[in-house]
Order: C-alpha cells, then structure tokens, then sequence
C-alpha cells in the first residue's frame, strides 16, 4: 500500500502570498518567479511552542485595557548604545522591548556593527547574547578579537532552534538580544525548512512576543534579495518595530544606516560610518568625507548641500557631456541621482536655455556612494551639466542650491540656514540660492548670497 502524499502549497518568498500551484508571478507583490514550494500547514504546525509558553507564564501575558492617560514610560527610558550614529537613527537610543531588523548586503557590517552595540550594552549586571545560525564560535571569536572585543558580559551562542534559543535566553536573561539571522532560524513545530515564508514568520513572531513580555531589546539581522528588500515575507517588515537597511558603494570604505521604518523616531535620520579593521566608527561630519577627495578647477564638478534628517551635507556632484556615438540613441546615466529628475532638468535646459543635447550622451554622479531625492539638488544639477557642455569650470568656492519649476524658475527649498550654515563651515565664499529663499545667516555678511530667480540667470552667475 502506498504511503500517503504530503499535501503541499506555494509560498512567495517576497510578500508570503500562498496558492495551490505554481504561478511565474504572485498576484500578491506581482513580482516574477518569487514562488516557492513548501508543506502546506496543518493544525499540528500551529501548535505553541514550550519554551515561549513558559516564559509567558514566568512573566504572565500582558496586562488588561488600561487608559491611555494612566500609562508611565518613566520606567523604561532609551537606552543609549554608545555609538552615536546608531542613537541618531533610532531617534535617540533603543527603546526596551523594541524589535530592530537590520538588512544589507554581504559583508556590508551587519554582525559588525550588532557586535560592537551588544558589546557597549553588557554591563555584569546585565549581560547580552549574541546568537548565530551562521558563524561558529570560534568564527565568532576570531572576529570579536580583530575588533578588539574581549568582554566577559557578552555571550555568544551558536544555535538556529528557537525552543533552544529561548530556553538560553530564560536561563542567562540578557539586557539585549542579537538574531544573526532570522533566515537560518528554525521553529521544529513548523516542518517546511528554514528561510521559508512560514518558518521566518513563525519565528519572528514567538521573538516579538519574547521582547514585549520582558521588555527586553531585540537585533535581528536579515538577508537582502538581489533587488535589495529583505528576504522573506513583507509580513517581517510589518511585524517589528524598526527596519533599518544599510546601504554601500564597493568603492568606498563608507556605509550608510538608514531607517525605513520607525515607530519610535524619524524615518529621515542617516547615520555614516566608516569600515576600519577595527569595525564600523561613526563619521562625525559627512560633509568632510564627501569632499575629502575632490578635485578643484575641473568642468562639470561642483558641491551642493543636501538634507538627511535634520543634518546638512555637503556632497560633490559631478557631470560629464560627451558626443554620443554617431546614429546612437544619447545616453543619460546616473549614479545617486533619480533618473527621472536627471531626464526633466536636461528637458528644462534644452527649452529654457535652447541647448541641444540630441547628440549628446549624459553622466550624472554624486560622490561617495550617497543617494539623494529631494529636489533642491536641482539646481546643482544643472550647473553641472551647463559646466561640462561649455568645458568651463565653477568655482571651488561656490555652492549652488534650488528646486527648479519646469518654466525654468527657482524656488525656494527648506532648512536654508542650515545648508548656509555647513558650506561656511568649509569655507565657501559664494552661495548661489533661490530668489527670495529668506535665510537669516550670518553668511550675508561674510559670504556672497547671489540669488536668481530663473536658470537662464545661472551662468552669469557661476562663472562671473
């Protein structure tokens, strides 16, 4: 007699849409060829796990309805990490029984950077843990060595079983908590294999539940796919209480730390740090690293100042013109920049300042691997462009800052002292802004504040 079949589903390993058979594209999220098979759950699957359900009754369940007005958060202040960067985009520090998911590519700093907080967070009266489902100990250690980490307060654990990882953390009770990471961990009552959608969502459910019941501060790191979102379910995103992604260019020792989700801060925060052989140090001014390496009297490069959060930064912007291959289509590439702004401010210059650039091919960069979308590096934009085109160099000591309407005028942008405030800083001696763009600097008695009201006004301007 033959045994009897395991009934099976598939899973999108994107948004965690299920269906029956296998589709190319998941009605879900619509993205192609996300559909993975795996055993359909059955009531058995959803039974509660032991370990979790002895903590909830250490620590009983949550309290009943209480009035909003009666609740006290004086007992469970922010918890500051050390490492100020990491504090800034948290919105201050961490906040007990939170869930932090952390994402990136391979090799960005993830573990590193988790590495250095959980050591600054052990104190003895309140240790930490980190756990790995992918290193051994003595990775581990060979790392913690190199980073100059010997601390007696964090421990280490290598195990993927969340029956087992629960069990240690009742017997130890760390102040703070790493998941390194939540791809390779493993719930025994669900029988798909790790890294599946029902696996990840099971297992970072018992963890939520395990940081609100003990207030206890929880890391999870998590796998990116090749399009960059974290790999697993988009249920994952919405179950903790922060998402941080950390974002890199290979050519540079620098990495980004920003916050796409925050339920205890802002969303607009970055925080930069930089890869020594030491670990991941924080960069006090952004600014200085993105100018560190630049080049002065050279057509098509100019600094800008942008706004990340509440912090200004000033960031190089490079273009170059060239003649586009005869009978080719031009080409227009950008590099930190959305394309579809590079594409209206090239069409705004080519009918407001009757320029061609049919046969011209087009290359945008902003330096140091940083990635801007707000508009008031217009402006800059074109200045660039209209520099390369004409081969003729800006000032190194001019900035230039606007949004551009599509007739060609400038308007205002926001946090104008700050970005005033930055370029004097590193000695800029000419800022050429936005008509009326009121700003109570000082600059106006140090430093040339040249403002104009169209693009047509904007050589005059750079070059005089």
């Amino acid at each position: 007699m033959s045994s009897k079949k395991n009934k099976t589903s598939f899973f999108c390993t994107v948004c965690g849409y299920q269906s029956a058979k296998w589709l190319g594209k998941c009605p879900g999220c619509e993205e192609w060829e996300s559909m993975r098979e795996a055993p359909a759950e059955t009531p058995v699957e959803r039974q509660e796990n032991p370990q979790l359900l002895a903590v909830i009754e250490e620590l009983g369940e949550s309290h009943g309805p209480q009035p909003l007005s009666t609740l006290d958060d004086r007992d469970q202040p922010r918890r500051q990490t050390g490492i100020e960067e990491f504090d800034r985009v948290l919105g201050g520090g961490v906040v007990g029984g939170s869930v932090i998911l952390v994402g990136g590519d391979p090799g960005i700093g993830k573990s590193t950077l988790l590495l250095q907080i959980l050591n600054q967070l052990s104190r003895p009266e309140s240790p930490t843990l980190y756990v790995s489902g992918e290193e051994s100990p003595y990775q581990s250690k060979i790392r913690s060595l190199r980073m100059g980490i010997e601390n007696h307060h964090l421990y280490f654990l290598a195990a993927a079983e969340i029956d087992n990882i629960i069990g240690h953390f009742r017997k130890l009770k760390p102040s703070a908590l790493v998941i390194d990471s939540i791809q390779t961990c493993h719930c025994p009552e669900i029988k798909s294999p790790p890294g599946s959608t029902n696996q990840i969502r099971q297992a970072a459910s018992h963890l939520v539940k395990i940081a609100k019941l003990t207030r206890t501060p929880i890391f999870i790191i998590g796998h990116v796919t090749k399009d960059g979102s974290i790999a697993g379910p988009k249920l994952l995103e919405h179950m903790v209480d922060t998402v941080l992604y950390f974002e890199s260019d290979t050519q540079y020792p620098y990495r980004i730390l920003r916050a796409v989700k925050n339920r205890f801060g802002s969303t607009n925060e970055i925080g930069v740090f930089e890869m020594t052989g030491s670990g991941l140090i924080g960069v006090d001014s952004p600014s200085r690293i993105f100018l560190n390496e630049r080049q002065v009297n050279l057509a098509g490069s100019l600094v800008s100042a942008t706004i990340e959060g509440s912090r200004p930064i000033l960031t190089e912007l490079q273009a170059l013109v060239s003649t586009a291959i005869s009978g080719g289509i031009p080409r227009r590439t950008t590099l930190g920049i959305d394309r579809n702004r590079a594409a209206l401010m090239i069409a705004i210059m080519e009918k407001r300042l009757r320029l061609n650039f049919n046969n011209k091919d087009i290359f945008l960069n902003l330096v140091g691997g940083l990635k801007v979308v707000e508009p008031a590096l217009d402006l800059a934009l074109i200045a660039a462009v209209l520099s390369s085109h004409l081969d003729q160099p800006v000032p190194p000591t001019t900035l230039v800052i606007g949004e551009v309407g599509l007739t060609g005028e400038t308007r205002r942008i926001n946090m104008i002292d700050q970005r005033v405030a930055e370029a004097m800083k590193f000695g800029f001696k000419k800022i050429i802004l936005p008509d009326g763009n009121p700003t109570s600097s000082p600059a106006r008695n140090r430093t040339v504040i040249h403002e104009i009201a169209t693009i047509s006004e904007l050589a005059a301007a750079l070059f005089s």
